[in-house]
């Protein structure tokens, strides 16, 4: 084998070569380049803008509309927290003017309990069942709201799987989560699901002995451990 060594050419390329290289890229495709660019600044700069001088100032004044509300939601005032009153406006007013700001998901929440207050049980569960939040405590009253309407609406095996929800969404708050475990024990009952019900009781025994419903609780086992209907 030669130990000859193949010399590669040298490529020189001066400046004038670079710059008719370049002249050649923007002359081929600089219009699209610069149409590129303008299409990025334009998406860029109007995102921000959008953001700055729609979405801002939609939900500073649907918070502003909210805070009435919440006044009369503290009251138990259902019917203005709904309509509002002479002066301010109510929930379903935000939900049909500010769709998509934070006030407006809220709405939903405060427009659901307050149907169900009402006893317009349909109304309150399209409502709740279209609010989610990422502050738990306030997300299980929202399923364990969902489940009394559903429960008063005769579908109660949906009822039993949302009170079931409500009583592990925020297991810090024991009291209302043992109170949702001891319905949806309740109702597993009434409609005849004895095994899921002593189950329920038992959670509610095991994680929460201390609230009111775990110290009560161990009647309502006994009593299934003797009575098992769907066993």
């Amino acid at each position: 084998m030669s130990d000859k060594q193949v010399e590669l050419p040298v490529l020189d390329i001066s400046k004038d070569d670079f710059s008719l290289k370049v002249q050649g890229f923007f002359q081929k495709f600089g219009r699209q380049f610069i149409i590129g660019i303008t299409v990025v600044v334009v998406v860029v700069g109007g995102f921000y803008a959008y953001k700055e001088f729609i979405v801002k100032p939609k939900e500073q004044k649907a918070a502003e509309l909210m805070y009435k509300a919440q006044q009369y939601f503290s009251q138990d005032s259902s019917k203005k927290v709904l309509d509002g009153d002479e002066s301010s406006k109510g929930v379903l007013y935000i939900l049909s003017n500010y769709s998509g700001t934070k006030s407006a998901n809220l709405a939903k929440y405060y427009a659901g309990v307050s149907y169900l207050k009402l006893g317009q049980f349909d109304k309150a569960i399209d409502y709740l069942k279209d609010f989610k939040t990422d502050a738990k405590q306030v997300q299980m009253v929202a399923y364990g709201c969902l489940a009394d309407a559903l429960a008063e609406t005769g579908k109660k095996e949906d009822a039993v799987d949302y009170y079931q929800k409500a009583g592990t969404t925020f297991e810090k708050d024991e009291s209302i989560s043992a109170e949702y475990l001891f319905r949806a024990g309740l109702l597993s009952e009434t409609i005849g699901k004895a095994e899921k019900a002593l189950a329920f009781y038992k959670d509610i025994k095991e994680k929460y002995p201390k609230t009111e419903k775990g110290s009560q609780i161990d009647k309502y086992i006994n009593r299934l451990n003797v009575v098992k209907p769907d066993l």
